[in-house]
Protein backbone atom coordinates (compact mmCIF):
# COMPACT_ATOMS: atom_id res chain seq x y z
CA UNK A 1 0.00 0.00 0.00
CA UNK A 2 1.03 3.62 -0.44
CA UNK A 3 1.45 6.06 2.42
CA UNK A 4 -1.57 6.48 4.63
CA UNK A 5 -1.43 10.23 4.15
CA UNK A 6 -1.58 9.78 0.37
CA UNK A 7 -4.53 7.40 0.69
CA UNK A 8 -6.42 9.90 2.83
CA UNK A 9 -5.76 12.71 0.35
CA UNK A 10 -7.03 10.49 -2.49
CA UNK A 11 -10.09 9.57 -0.44
CA UNK A 12 -10.83 13.27 0.21
CA UNK A 13 -10.65 14.08 -3.50
CA UNK A 14 -12.90 11.12 -4.35
CA UNK A 15 -15.40 12.12 -1.66
CA UNK A 16 -15.72 15.66 -2.93
CA UNK A 17 -16.36 14.41 -6.45
CA UNK A 18 -18.87 11.83 -5.22
CA UNK A 19 -20.79 14.40 -3.18
CA UNK A 20 -21.33 16.49 -6.32
CA UNK A 21 -22.90 13.65 -8.29
CA UNK A 22 -26.61 13.19 -8.84
CA UNK A 23 -28.42 10.59 -6.68
CA UNK A 24 -28.98 8.40 -9.74
CA UNK A 25 -25.25 8.14 -10.36
CA UNK A 26 -24.64 7.04 -6.79
CA UNK A 27 -27.42 4.47 -7.17
CA UNK A 28 -25.81 3.07 -10.31
CA UNK A 29 -22.41 3.01 -8.59
CA UNK A 30 -23.76 0.97 -5.66
CA UNK A 31 -25.57 -1.40 -8.02
CA UNK A 32 -22.29 -1.90 -9.88
CA UNK A 33 -20.50 -2.56 -6.58
CA UNK A 34 -23.09 -5.24 -5.75
CA UNK A 35 -22.77 -6.83 -9.20
CA UNK A 36 -18.97 -6.99 -9.02
CA UNK A 37 -19.12 -8.36 -5.48
CA UNK A 38 -21.52 -11.08 -6.62
CA UNK A 39 -19.24 -11.91 -9.56
CA UNK A 40 -16.30 -12.25 -7.15
CA UNK A 41 -18.16 -14.84 -5.03
CA UNK A 42 -15.68 -17.69 -5.57
CA UNK A 43 -12.67 -15.44 -4.92
CA UNK A 44 -14.17 -14.00 -1.73
CA UNK A 45 -15.21 -17.38 -0.34
CA UNK A 46 -11.82 -18.87 -1.18
CA UNK A 47 -10.06 -15.99 0.55
CA UNK A 48 -12.32 -16.43 3.56
CA UNK A 49 -11.50 -20.15 3.70
CA UNK A 50 -7.79 -19.28 3.81
CA UNK A 51 -8.39 -16.78 6.63
CA UNK A 52 -10.34 -19.39 8.59
CA UNK A 53 -7.62 -21.98 8.09
CA UNK A 54 -4.99 -19.58 9.39
CA UNK A 55 -7.11 -18.34 12.34
CA UNK A 56 -6.38 -21.17 14.74
CA UNK A 57 -6.44 -19.12 17.94
CA UNK A 58 -9.72 -17.20 17.55
CA UNK A 59 -12.52 -17.44 20.09
CA UNK A 60 -15.68 -19.19 18.98
CA UNK A 61 -17.47 -15.84 18.71
CA UNK A 62 -14.76 -14.23 16.57
CA UNK A 63 -14.54 -17.30 14.36
CA UNK A 64 -18.28 -17.12 13.79
CA UNK A 65 -18.00 -13.43 12.89
CA UNK A 66 -15.17 -14.17 10.47
CA UNK A 67 -16.99 -16.98 8.67
CA UNK A 68 -18.63 -16.23 5.33
CA UNK A 69 -20.94 -19.08 4.35
CA UNK A 70 -22.59 -19.04 0.90
CA UNK A 71 -25.84 -17.97 2.58
CA UNK A 72 -24.11 -15.14 4.44
CA UNK A 73 -22.45 -14.05 1.20
CA UNK A 74 -25.88 -13.96 -0.47
CA UNK A 75 -27.09 -11.78 2.40
CA UNK A 76 -24.11 -9.48 1.99
CA UNK A 77 -24.77 -8.91 -1.72
CA UNK A 78 -28.46 -8.39 -0.95
CA UNK A 79 -27.57 -5.80 1.69
CA UNK A 80 -25.51 -3.79 -0.81
CA UNK A 81 -28.38 -3.94 -3.31
CA UNK A 82 -30.77 -2.74 -0.61
CA UNK A 83 -28.56 0.32 -0.10
CA UNK A 84 -28.81 1.07 -3.83
CA UNK A 85 -32.60 1.12 -3.43
CA UNK A 86 -32.53 3.44 -0.40
CA UNK A 87 -33.79 7.02 -0.61
CA UNK A 88 -30.82 9.32 -1.12
CA UNK A 89 -30.38 11.61 1.90
CA UNK A 90 -28.18 14.26 0.25
CA UNK A 91 -29.77 17.53 -0.67
CA UNK A 92 -32.83 16.89 1.47
CA UNK A 93 -33.98 20.24 2.87
CA UNK A 94 -35.95 20.74 6.07
CA UNK A 95 -37.80 24.09 6.27
CA UNK A 96 -37.49 25.93 9.56
CA UNK A 97 -39.69 28.89 8.73
CA UNK A 98 -39.57 32.55 7.73
CA UNK A 99 -38.01 35.10 10.06
CA UNK A 100 -39.79 38.45 10.75
CA UNK A 101 -37.29 40.15 8.40
CA UNK A 102 -38.26 37.83 5.54
CA UNK A 103 -35.27 35.47 5.68
CA UNK A 104 -36.25 31.90 4.75
CA UNK A 105 -34.33 29.40 6.92
CA UNK A 106 -33.88 25.70 6.24
CA UNK A 107 -31.40 22.89 6.91
CA UNK A 108 -29.86 20.82 4.13
CA UNK A 109 -28.23 17.37 4.43
CA UNK A 110 -24.55 17.08 3.52
CA UNK A 111 -21.96 14.27 3.79
CA UNK A 112 -19.71 14.01 6.84
CA UNK A 113 -16.63 13.59 4.59
CA UNK A 114 -14.01 10.89 5.08
CA UNK A 115 -15.09 8.17 7.51
CA UNK A 116 -12.62 5.66 8.95
CA UNK A 117 -14.10 2.30 10.00
CA UNK A 118 -11.84 0.13 12.16
CA UNK A 119 -13.24 -3.35 12.67
CA UNK A 120 -12.42 -6.90 13.67
CA UNK A 121 -13.23 -10.23 12.06
CA UNK A 122 -16.39 -9.49 10.10
CA UNK A 123 -15.75 -9.14 6.34
CA UNK A 124 -19.34 -8.01 5.79
CA UNK A 125 -18.53 -4.74 7.57
CA UNK A 126 -16.37 -3.54 4.68
CA UNK A 127 -19.05 -4.09 2.04
CA UNK A 128 -21.91 -2.61 4.04
CA UNK A 129 -19.84 0.39 5.16
CA UNK A 130 -18.70 1.08 1.59
CA UNK A 131 -22.22 0.96 0.17
CA UNK A 132 -23.61 3.24 2.89
CA UNK A 133 -20.74 5.69 2.44
CA UNK A 134 -21.31 5.95 -1.31
CA UNK A 135 -25.07 6.35 -0.81
CA UNK A 136 -24.45 9.31 1.50
CA UNK A 137 -21.67 10.91 -0.56
CA UNK A 138 -18.87 10.00 1.85
CA UNK A 139 -15.56 8.23 1.34
CA UNK A 140 -14.71 5.34 3.63
CA UNK A 141 -11.29 4.19 4.79
CA UNK A 142 -11.48 0.60 6.01
CA UNK A 143 -9.01 -1.03 8.37
CA UNK A 144 -9.97 -4.61 9.20
CA UNK A 145 -8.32 -7.06 11.55
CA UNK A 146 -5.41 -9.21 10.41
CA UNK A 147 -7.53 -12.35 10.90
CA UNK A 148 -9.71 -11.27 7.92
CA UNK A 149 -6.98 -9.75 5.77
CA UNK A 150 -7.53 -11.94 2.69
CA UNK A 151 -11.33 -11.72 2.93
CA UNK A 152 -11.29 -7.95 3.25
CA UNK A 153 -8.92 -7.54 0.31
CA UNK A 154 -11.15 -9.68 -1.92
CA UNK A 155 -14.32 -7.85 -0.87
CA UNK A 156 -12.86 -4.35 -1.22
CA UNK A 157 -11.18 -5.21 -4.52
CA UNK A 158 -14.56 -6.18 -5.96
CA UNK A 159 -16.22 -3.02 -4.62
CA UNK A 160 -13.54 -0.76 -6.07
CA UNK A 161 -13.86 -2.52 -9.43
CA UNK A 162 -17.58 -1.82 -9.30
CA UNK A 163 -16.98 1.88 -8.66
CA UNK A 164 -14.53 2.10 -11.55
CA UNK A 165 -16.92 0.31 -13.91
CA UNK A 166 -19.60 2.86 -13.00
CA UNK A 167 -17.24 5.73 -13.84
CA UNK A 168 -16.59 6.78 -10.24
CA UNK A 169 -13.30 7.25 -8.44
CA UNK A 170 -12.51 3.96 -6.66
CA UNK A 171 -10.67 5.89 -3.96
CA UNK A 172 -14.03 6.56 -2.35
CA UNK A 173 -13.47 3.10 -0.86
CA UNK A 174 -9.96 2.28 0.35
CA UNK A 175 -8.54 -0.51 2.47
CA UNK A 176 -5.61 -0.08 4.83
CA UNK A 177 -4.11 -3.57 4.63
CA UNK A 178 -1.06 -2.94 6.82
CA UNK A 179 -1.59 -5.13 9.93
CA UNK A 180 0.51 -2.86 12.14
CA UNK A 181 -1.75 -1.26 14.76
CA UNK A 182 0.28 1.92 14.37
CA UNK A 183 -1.80 2.54 11.23
CA UNK A 184 -4.91 2.58 13.41
CA UNK A 185 -3.32 5.22 15.63
CA UNK A 186 -2.49 7.28 12.54
CA UNK A 187 -6.10 7.10 11.38
CA UNK A 188 -7.39 8.10 14.80
CA UNK A 189 -5.05 11.10 14.86
CA UNK A 190 -5.55 12.27 11.27
CA UNK A 191 -7.18 15.57 12.18
CA UNK A 192 -8.36 17.39 9.06
CA UNK A 193 -8.09 14.26 6.91
CA UNK A 194 -10.50 11.95 8.76
CA UNK A 195 -13.82 13.48 9.77
CA UNK A 196 -15.19 10.59 11.83
CA UNK A 197 -13.89 7.26 13.12
CA UNK A 198 -16.18 4.31 13.86
CA UNK A 199 -14.51 1.46 15.78
CA UNK A 200 -16.20 -1.94 15.82
CA UNK A 201 -14.50 -4.47 18.03
CA UNK A 202 -13.76 -5.78 21.49
CA UNK A 203 -12.51 -4.12 24.68
CA UNK A 204 -8.86 -4.00 23.60
CA UNK A 205 -9.71 -2.09 20.42
CA UNK A 206 -11.97 0.31 22.32
CA UNK A 207 -9.25 0.94 24.90
CA UNK A 208 -6.79 1.65 22.07
CA UNK A 209 -9.26 4.10 20.52
CA UNK A 210 -9.79 5.86 23.85
CA UNK A 211 -6.04 6.21 24.31
CA UNK A 212 -5.22 7.51 20.82
CA UNK A 213 -8.21 9.22 19.19
CA UNK A 214 -8.01 12.88 18.26
CA UNK A 215 -10.69 12.81 15.56
CA UNK A 216 -14.40 12.51 16.46
CA UNK A 217 -15.40 8.94 17.34
CA UNK A 218 -18.75 7.18 17.41
CA UNK A 219 -18.38 3.98 19.37
CA UNK A 220 -19.88 0.66 18.41
CA UNK A 221 -19.32 -0.53 21.95
CA UNK A 222 -19.89 -3.72 23.90
CA UNK A 223 -23.38 -5.19 23.90
CA UNK A 224 -24.21 -6.18 27.46
CA UNK A 225 -27.85 -6.59 26.50
CA UNK A 226 -30.62 -7.29 29.00
CA UNK A 227 -34.02 -8.95 28.87
CA UNK A 228 -36.27 -8.22 31.85
CA UNK A 229 -39.27 -10.51 32.39
CA UNK A 230 -41.83 -8.50 34.34
CA UNK A 231 -44.39 -9.76 36.86
CA UNK A 232 -47.11 -9.29 34.21
CA UNK A 233 -45.28 -11.23 31.49
CA UNK A 234 -46.77 -14.04 29.43
CA UNK A 235 -44.44 -16.87 30.45
CA UNK A 236 -44.53 -18.66 27.09
CA UNK A 237 -43.72 -15.43 25.26
CA UNK A 238 -40.96 -14.65 27.73
CA UNK A 239 -39.40 -18.09 27.24
CA UNK A 240 -39.39 -17.74 23.46
CA UNK A 241 -37.96 -14.22 23.53
CA UNK A 242 -35.21 -15.07 26.03
CA UNK A 243 -34.25 -18.22 24.14
CA UNK A 244 -34.05 -16.38 20.83
CA UNK A 245 -32.12 -13.45 22.31
CA UNK A 246 -29.45 -15.80 23.69
CA UNK A 247 -29.27 -18.74 21.29
CA UNK A 248 -30.20 -17.58 17.77
CA UNK A 249 -26.70 -16.12 17.23
CA UNK A 250 -24.86 -15.71 20.52
CA UNK A 251 -21.62 -14.24 19.16
CA UNK A 252 -23.07 -10.89 18.07
CA UNK A 253 -23.46 -7.61 19.91
CA UNK A 254 -27.28 -7.65 20.18
CA UNK A 255 -27.47 -11.08 21.84
CA UNK A 256 -28.78 -11.13 25.42
CA UNK A 257 -26.09 -11.47 28.08
CA UNK A 258 -28.20 -11.02 31.24
CA UNK A 259 -31.71 -12.25 32.00
CA UNK A 260 -33.59 -10.49 34.80
CA UNK A 261 -36.74 -12.20 36.07
CA UNK A 262 -39.32 -10.80 38.46
CA UNK A 263 -39.72 -13.01 41.51
CA UNK A 264 -43.48 -13.30 40.88
CA UNK A 265 -42.91 -15.32 37.67
CA UNK A 266 -39.50 -16.84 38.34
CA UNK A 267 -40.81 -20.22 39.51
CA UNK A 268 -43.10 -20.59 36.51
CA UNK A 269 -40.48 -19.48 33.97
CA UNK A 270 -37.00 -20.50 35.01
CA UNK A 271 -37.17 -24.32 35.38
CA UNK A 272 -38.57 -24.96 31.88
CA UNK A 273 -36.55 -22.17 30.25
CA UNK A 274 -33.44 -23.37 32.08
CA UNK A 275 -33.85 -26.88 30.68
CA UNK A 276 -34.42 -25.46 27.22
CA UNK A 277 -31.27 -23.34 27.44
CA UNK A 278 -29.27 -26.21 28.91
CA UNK A 279 -30.29 -28.44 26.00
CA UNK A 280 -29.01 -25.75 23.62
CA UNK A 281 -25.61 -25.77 25.33
CA UNK A 282 -26.02 -22.57 27.33
CA UNK A 283 -24.06 -22.31 30.59
CA UNK A 284 -26.19 -20.55 33.22
CA UNK A 285 -24.60 -18.33 35.85
CA UNK A 286 -27.28 -17.71 38.44
CA UNK A 287 -27.63 -15.54 41.50
CA UNK A 288 -28.72 -17.21 44.74
CA UNK A 289 -32.43 -16.70 44.13
CA UNK A 290 -32.30 -18.05 40.59
CA UNK A 291 -30.13 -20.97 41.68
CA UNK A 292 -32.76 -21.97 44.21
CA UNK A 293 -35.38 -22.17 41.48
CA UNK A 294 -33.24 -23.87 38.80
CA UNK A 295 -33.59 -27.20 40.58
CA UNK A 296 -32.24 -29.99 38.38
CA UNK A 297 -30.85 -27.58 35.76
CA UNK A 298 -27.07 -27.33 35.52
CA UNK A 299 -25.76 -23.94 36.56
CA UNK A 300 -22.98 -22.26 38.47
CA UNK A 301 -23.03 -19.40 40.92
CA UNK A 302 -22.84 -15.99 39.30
CA UNK A 303 -19.80 -13.93 40.21
CA UNK A 304 -19.79 -10.12 40.35
CA UNK A 305 -17.87 -9.89 37.07
CA UNK A 306 -20.57 -11.83 35.22
CA UNK A 307 -22.98 -8.90 35.33
CA UNK A 308 -20.52 -6.70 33.42
CA UNK A 309 -19.27 -9.27 30.90
CA UNK A 310 -20.13 -9.47 27.20
CA UNK A 311 -19.87 -13.25 26.85
CA UNK A 312 -20.39 -13.41 23.06
CA UNK A 313 -21.13 -17.10 23.44
CA UNK A 314 -23.42 -19.63 25.05
CA UNK A 315 -23.15 -18.21 28.56
CA UNK A 316 -25.99 -16.37 30.32
CA UNK A 317 -26.12 -14.51 33.63
CA UNK A 318 -29.49 -14.87 35.40
CA UNK A 319 -30.82 -12.79 38.28
CA UNK A 320 -34.15 -12.74 40.09
CA UNK A 321 -35.35 -9.23 41.01
CA UNK A 322 -38.10 -8.06 43.32
CA UNK A 323 -39.40 -5.17 41.26
CA UNK A 324 -39.21 -3.15 38.09
CA UNK A 325 -37.21 -0.61 40.09
CA UNK A 326 -34.57 -3.23 40.85
CA UNK A 327 -34.41 -4.29 37.20
CA UNK A 328 -34.00 -0.69 36.08
CA UNK A 329 -31.25 -0.12 38.62
CA UNK A 330 -29.39 -3.24 37.47
CA UNK A 331 -29.55 -2.17 33.80
CA UNK A 332 -28.42 1.36 34.67
CA UNK A 333 -25.40 -0.03 36.52
CA UNK A 334 -24.29 -2.79 34.16
CA UNK A 335 -25.78 -2.02 30.76
CA UNK A 336 -23.73 -0.55 27.92
CA UNK A 337 -26.55 1.50 26.34
CA UNK A 338 -26.86 -1.01 23.51
CA UNK A 339 -30.11 -3.02 23.75
CA UNK A 340 -32.63 -3.81 26.49
CA UNK A 341 -36.01 -5.56 26.32
CA UNK A 342 -38.97 -5.92 28.65
CA UNK A 343 -41.51 -8.73 28.43
CA UNK A 344 -44.77 -7.64 30.02
CA UNK A 345 -48.50 -7.32 29.59
CA UNK A 346 -48.55 -4.20 31.77
CA UNK A 347 -48.66 -1.10 29.57
CA UNK A 348 -47.56 1.22 32.37
CA UNK A 349 -44.53 -0.98 33.16
CA UNK A 350 -43.60 -1.06 29.48
CA UNK A 351 -43.96 2.71 29.18
CA UNK A 352 -41.79 3.28 32.22
CA UNK A 353 -39.13 0.87 30.91
CA UNK A 354 -39.08 2.68 27.55
CA UNK A 355 -38.88 6.05 29.29
CA UNK A 356 -36.17 5.24 31.82
CA UNK A 357 -33.79 2.76 30.16
CA UNK A 358 -30.82 4.41 28.48
CA UNK A 359 -30.13 2.18 25.47
CA UNK A 360 -29.83 2.75 21.75
CA UNK A 361 -32.78 0.39 21.26
CA UNK A 362 -35.44 -0.42 23.86
CA UNK A 363 -37.78 -3.26 22.95
CA UNK A 364 -41.16 -4.27 24.35
CA UNK A 365 -42.15 -7.92 23.99
CA UNK A 366 -39.48 -8.58 21.35
CA UNK A 367 -35.97 -10.06 21.21
CA UNK A 368 -32.90 -7.87 21.49
CA UNK A 369 -31.75 -9.47 18.22
CA UNK A 370 -33.94 -6.94 16.40
CA UNK A 371 -31.56 -4.06 17.17
CA UNK A 372 -30.13 -4.26 13.67
CA UNK A 373 -30.28 -1.89 10.72
CA UNK A 374 -31.84 -4.42 8.38
CA UNK A 375 -34.43 -5.54 10.91
CA UNK A 376 -35.42 -1.96 11.72
CA UNK A 377 -35.94 -1.00 8.08
CA UNK A 378 -32.69 0.92 7.58
CA UNK A 379 -31.12 -1.60 5.23
CA UNK A 380 -27.43 -2.23 5.85
CA UNK A 381 -25.70 -0.55 8.77
CA UNK A 382 -22.22 0.81 9.33
CA UNK A 383 -22.48 0.06 13.05
CA UNK A 384 -24.67 0.45 16.11
CA UNK A 385 -23.77 3.65 17.89
CA UNK A 386 -23.63 3.45 21.66
CA UNK A 387 -22.50 7.09 21.78
CA UNK A 388 -25.27 9.58 22.43
CA UNK A 389 -24.32 11.91 19.62
CA UNK A 390 -26.24 12.77 16.44
CA UNK A 391 -26.58 8.99 15.87
CA UNK A 392 -27.67 6.54 18.57
CA UNK A 393 -28.43 2.99 17.51
CA UNK A 394 -28.02 1.45 14.04
CA UNK A 395 -26.28 3.82 11.63
CA UNK A 396 -27.19 3.84 7.97
CA UNK A 397 -26.89 6.44 5.21
CA UNK A 398 -28.81 9.22 6.96
CA UNK A 399 -26.61 8.86 10.05
CA UNK A 400 -23.53 9.59 7.89
CA UNK A 401 -24.84 13.05 7.09
CA UNK A 402 -25.00 16.36 8.92
CA UNK A 403 -27.31 19.33 8.37
CA UNK A 404 -26.09 22.76 7.38
CA UNK A 405 -28.23 25.88 7.64
CA UNK A 406 -29.35 27.52 4.41
CA UNK A 407 -30.64 31.10 4.59
CA UNK A 408 -32.36 32.71 1.59
CA UNK A 409 -32.91 36.42 1.56
CA UNK A 410 -33.84 39.33 -0.66
CA UNK A 411 -31.06 41.70 0.29
CA UNK A 412 -31.45 41.83 4.08
CA UNK A 413 -28.58 43.24 6.13
CA UNK A 414 -28.22 43.12 9.89
CA UNK A 415 -28.47 46.33 11.82
CA UNK A 416 -26.39 47.36 14.81
CA UNK A 417 -27.03 45.65 18.14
Amino acid sequence: MGSLDGMLLDARAAQRALARTEPGRRTRAIASMAAHLDAARSDVLAANALDLAAATDLSTALRDRLTLTPARFDGLVAAVREVAAMPDPLGEERPLGVRPNGLVVSRRRIPLGVVAVVFEARPNVGAESAAIAVRSGNAVVLRGGSEARRSNAAVVGALRAGLSAAGEDPNAVVLVDDPDRARVAELLQAVGRVDLAIPRGGPSLMAFVDAHARVPVIRHGAGICHVYVDAAADVTMASDIAFNAKVQRPGVCNAMETLLVHRAVAASLLPALGRRLEAAGVELRADAAAAGILDGVAHRAAEPADWSTEFLGLVLAVRVVDSLDQALAHIARYGTEHSAAIVTGDVSAADRFVREVDASCVLVNASTRFNDGGELGLGAEIGISTSRMHAFGPMSARELTAEKFVVRGTGQVRGSA
